[in-house]
């Protein structure tokens, strides 16, 4: 089974971010997720994240910050020098951190210019960086108006245009949910494409432990196709981050 890793930008954020990683590690977790970390040093996060023995496996690149602005703009036409500026300054932060994984953020956009300015940018990254793991997300719109990367489908014919080896498919099953209604069967149509693995329960965003997702079943699939990736709990606790993690101490997990 997959290790666990915590998304430290929505759980425990009842604590300072420095201290959420010896929490996420108590509570269980193997390691951990940061959207945006670009406001602390990255010599700070790297002391605590060794502290309590996590491994960072993801961070978001663009853009710079969690709060304000856009969430990514990879497809936005006329923000080429910026997502490229602002790539440079992920990967520096991701290769300080040892980052497994970088999300590359498509952002708002449409039409066939937002596609070209989308596929430009990702083989420009793939290119400039072929030694990292660099993952798109499909986002549901509803929950993400205007978001140019909203379905399975397009994200395959992306990776599959690109055809680098270090590009690969983010797999949020929570916006699979819904985006096509039937999670379990969108991740047997792309499991070959996944790098990484995040849930939550559906609808609301919450603990994985509600909803219409079968998650003990999710996880027994993950077994039976051998993945051996990390999944990460992106979700907002219904209440404090340690009181809804039944789910975690229920999950089965590999013995390596």
């Amino acid at each position: 089974m997959p290790r666990f890793a915590a998304n430290l930008s929505v759980l425990f954020t009842e604590l300072p971010m420095l201290e959420r990683f010896a929490a996420a590690a108590e509570a269980g977790f193997e390691g951990v997720e940061i959207l945006f970390p670009y406001d602390l040093a990255a010599r700070e996060l790297t002391q605590a994240a060794n502290a309590a023995g996590m491994e960072i496996v993801l961070i978001n690149a663009p853009p710079p910050n969690w709060t304000g602005g856009p969430r990514g703009f990879a497809a936005v036409p006329g923000l080429e020098d910026r997502f490229r500026h602002d790539f440079e300054r992920g990967l520096r932060v991701a290769e300080a951190l040892r980052v497994r994984h970088i999300h590359l953020m498509a952002g708002r956009a449409e039409g066939a210019e937002a596609q070209r300015v989308l596929i430009e940018n990702l083989k420009w990254a793939v290119e400039r960086a072929p030694h990292a793991s660099l993952t798109i997300e499909p986002n549901n719109t509803t929950d993400m108006p205007g978001y140019f990367l909203s379905n399975y489908d397009h994200a395959i014919e992306i990776i599959d245009k690109i055809a680098a080896p270090n590009l690969g498919l983010q797999f949020d099953a929570y916006h699979a949910q819904a985006i096509t209604g039937d999670m379990m069967a969108c991740w047997h149509r792309v499991a070959p494409l996944v790098r990484h693995v995040q849930v939550a329960g559906h609808p609301g965003r919450h603990e994985p432990d509600h909803g219409v997702i079968d998650y003990p079943a999710f996880f027994r699939l993950l077994d039976e196709w051998v993945y051996h990736g990390w999944v990460g709990a992106e979700y907002t606790p219904r209440g404090m981050t340690a009181q809804g993690l039944d789910w975690l101490r229920a999950a089965p997990r590999r013995i390596d």
